[in-house]
């Protein structure tokens, strides 16, 4: 079992370093200065491996963390009727039966498992118990220090908290068991990628009790949770010993894998269902047509034919912004202290809501749409790469996204500024415009910027496959960027103002840019 987790950590390493090696080749300031040799270059690799190692130890650590910050220890400070530790165990309890049949460690379709059982034969029992086993070890090495330290904030027994990492291994590896029993049974093979029906309606459930009894004033108290813990332990370690001895590992893992062992065919098929899915979006009604001109027809037509696939999401993103606004407003009628909440969370926590504009903006699909449904065909013609007519186009594209973008975000901007004048108002009446404005402010600037990167970056392929590594980077950075904003404090007027200068000069910065480059980026990849 030693020999064959070592040979599975060496053929990650591979993978994970020649990945890295291809993602700076994908780099364009650099990647002329990285060829195909130095897949075999020893001090590269050397470099990779160690930065492929880093990211081992930084994940076993670092995703625990987050995950108890931001899923349970900030949340449960959000309620005022109870202790946070009662709240913050109370959650923690059902997200652990979420994770039980949703992340088991064991039902994971990877690309090493592919690797190691398919091609090279590996013995599948000693690869996935040696694997497994390393797995549960790193899971509750990387929240015991975490459990103990917010633990010990939250004022649970010492007992309780040393024992969370067991709870949450033991609980996972008594749903393996079952996994592997129903499978010995009935022949039904569990695949984490694919979860079954029931799975998505009863985490919606879960988390429904997870964050909405404490509201209410109501907990499991900790006795329960406790007794909980001891027996997820003691269910854990009698399962590990059944699934030390199941050995229809082989056989599984052939059903499990079976998609990627087909993956040319299974990545056509998922081809065709997605422009099939695309197809049912676009309107099949003739009669459709417009009186403009140019690159304003060509735009209406595809705006017209496309509405369900680009406006109804944002219909709805702004429906459920406006009951959430409605409910908080209700709230704050019956509620003094949600009011004073609120109040001053308009006034110095604008910066926080960065995030929530950037997870609500629809850039993604909406450049999604264009290269699927227009750009993959369009490229192929060399006038549609002309300076001229990409900036012209990219005008008129940018307008319909901020359009659409725009629909949630005057929703939510109207309803911030109506929270904070039934929260108590604010001495300065110009905090009224510039909440509302710099709302706007936000929308404009992520239409603006994914757009831009879709014209500077152009990730996908005739498939619609995302390929430039490029682009994950930016749209990384995007992520880690607007999530550090939720750690800003600043005053809503000085916020708002920089705000809205900012968004109006990365336009223009922007709009220079395509010009400048799109007639060479904006191209179908290989």
């Amino acid at each position: 079992m030693i020999k064959a987790f070592r040979i599975s950590c060496d053929l990650k390493n591979t993978y994970r370093v020649n990945g890295i090696i291809y993602s700076i080749q994908q780099i364009p300031v650099i990647k002329r200065l990285f060829t195909d040799e130095l897949y075999a270059s020893r001090g590269l690799k050397i470099f990779a491996g160690i930065l492929s190692a880093a990211w081992e130890i930084v994940s076993a650590f670092l995703g625990k963390y987050l995950y108890l910050l931001l899923l349970v220890a900030l949340p449960a400070g959000l309620y005022k009727g109870g202790g946070a530790g009662s709240v913050s165990m109370h959650i923690l309890l059902f997200l652990t039966i979420i994770g039980t049949f949703m992340n088991t460690y064991m039902f994971d379709p990877s690309n090493d498992k592919y690797y190691a059982m398919i091609l090279m034969r590996m013995d599948a029992r000693a690869y996935t118990l040696s694997n497994y086993l390393y797995t549960s070890v790193k899971t509750v090495v990387g929240f015991l220090p975490f459990t103990i330290y917010f633990g010990m904030k939250w004022g649970a027994a010492p007992a309780l908290y040393i024992l969370l990492p067991f709870f949450i291994m033991g609980a996972k590896m008594t749903a393996a068991w079952l996994l592997l029993s129903r499978y010995e049974r009935k022949g039904i093979c569990m695949n984490e990628n694919l979860p079954p029906k029931f799975a998505w309606p009863l985490t919606g459930i879960l988390l429904v009790l997870a964050y909405g009894l404490p509201y209410i004033g109501i907990t499991v108290p900790a006795a329960v949770i406790s007794a909980a813990a001891a027996l997820s332990l003691a269910a854990g370690l009698y399962c590990l010993t059944k699934i030390m001895k199941f050995g229809r590992y082989r056989e599984m893992y052939q059903l499990i894998l079976a998609d990627k062992r087909n993956a040319v065919e299974v990545g056509e098929i998922i081809h065709k269902t997605t422009e099939e899915q695309s197809r049912k979006m676009i309107s099949q009604d003739t009669a459709i047509t417009s009186q403009k001109k140019g690159f304003e027809y060509f735009n209406e037509l595809f705006i017209r034919r496309h509405k369900r696939a680009l406006w109804r999401p944002a219909g709805r993103t702004a429906c459920i912004a406006a009951f959430i606004i409605a409910a908080l407003l209700v709230v704050m009628q019956v509620n003094m202290e949600v009011k004073l909440a609120v109040n001053r969370l308009l006034l110095v926590f604008l910066p926080y809501f960065v995030f929530i504009m950037y997870a609500i903006n629809r850039g993604t699909s909406f450049t999604q749409v264009l290269f699927m449904n227009c750009d993959h065909s369009m490229l192929t013609f060399a006038f549609y790469k002309k300076p001229e007519f990409i900036l012209r186009l990219f005008c008129i594209r940018l307008r319909e996204i901020i359009k659409v973008n725009l629909l949630p975000a005057a929703v939510i901007g109207t309803g911030f500024a109506l929270m904070l004048y039934v929260s108590g108002g604010t001495d300065n009446a110009l905090n009224y415009i510039v909440l509302f404005v710099s709302i706007l402010a936000l929308s404009v600037f992520f239409s603006v910027h994914y757009l831009t990167c879709y014209y500077l970056l152009q990730p996908y392929n005739v498939n619609t496959e995302l390929k430039s590594a490029t682009y994950r980077i930016v749209m990384s950075g995007t992520y880690i960027v607007c999530f550090l904003f939720m750690k800003l404090r600043m005053d809503t007027f000085v916020f708002g103002i920089v705000t809205t200068v900012f968004c109006i000069l990365y336009s223009i910065i922007a709009s220079l840019l395509v010009y400048r480059f799109a007639p060479r980026t904006f191209r179908l990849r290989n």
